[in-house]
């Protein structure tokens, strides 16, 4: 059975952790990871695992969807801010604080299902436009890469319905979110990989050493117990240990 997160979550919390400052997690729509429901509340496995390791850290939340821009922007410059999923990327590893892993991913380049973009390698890849939604860490390899033509938009269900409209030629996108779009009858098909990354919390950097220990120490129980894949099974998820090189 799946669950069904508010917008204001203080699942699992303690009396002691009510009287705490509650941290505010910003995150986006990307399901099966994260999503919102007809009633206003939020599921998807990134979700369950962070109300599960709020809960056993003890720490009040509240948590809301938005444009990632935005969602990342808040965690960095605002005190008691994550931002969730957020890839763990060279470039943002000293801007904040983390709990990992949520997910690891690959990621692939997706083109329309019979198009004639072909490339067999990045830089012949670098011939197309690129779709993608801003501030993504895929914005950012794809920069750090060399493509010289990036589309942005400001999430990713405008990049796909782009990519569907042939406005822009490929864009990245992981291969879980890859699959359940065939499952869901999307015509698109992978062109190469493009990269593997790990996904996690990104919290400000004001945030109290303690508060992220008990947060790491949270899901790492979650993992040890096995709640972890059962809640990424939920959403026909492989369990994390079964993407590990």
């Amino acid at each position: 059975m799946k669950m069904m997160i508010a917008l204001i979550g203080m699942l699992g919390a303690t009396a002691p952790a009510l009287a705490q400052t509650a941290v505010t997690l910003t995150t986006e729509s990307y399901p099966p990871f994260i999503y919102r429901n007809a009633d206003g509340t939020y599921s998807g496995s990134s979700v369950e695992q962070v109300a599960a390791l709020m809960g056993k850290a003890g720490i009040p939340f509240t948590m809301e969807i938005m444009p990632w821009a935005r969602a990342i922007t808040l965690a960095e410059t605002l005190p008691m801010h994550c931002a969730f999923s957020a890839a763990r990327i060279p470039e943002r590893e000293d801007r904040f604080k983390w709990v990992t892993p949520l997910s690891i991913s690959r990621h692939v380049l997706v083109r329309l299902k019979g198009s004639s973009v072909t490339a067999s390698t990045l830089d012949e890849a670098k011939r197309y436009t690129i779709g993608t939604h801003r501030a993504d860490f895929t914005e950012t390899l794809l920069r750090e890469r060399g493509f010289p033509s990036i589309d942005l938009s400001s999430d990713f269900e405008i990049t796909l319905n782009k990519l569907l409209e042939r406005r822009v030629d490929m864009m990245p996108m992981s291969d879980n979110i890859f699959e359940r779009l065939k499952l869901e009858g999307k015509p698109v098909e992978i062109a190469l990989p493009f990269s593997e990354s790990h996904f996690g919390m990104a919290c400000n950097k004001q945030m109290p050493d303690d508060m992220i220990t008990r947060m790491q120490d949270g899901l790492d129980a979650l993992i040890r117990e096995k709640g972890q894949d059962e809640i990424l099974r939920r959403y026909g998820l492989k369990p994390l240990r079964l993407w590990e090189k």
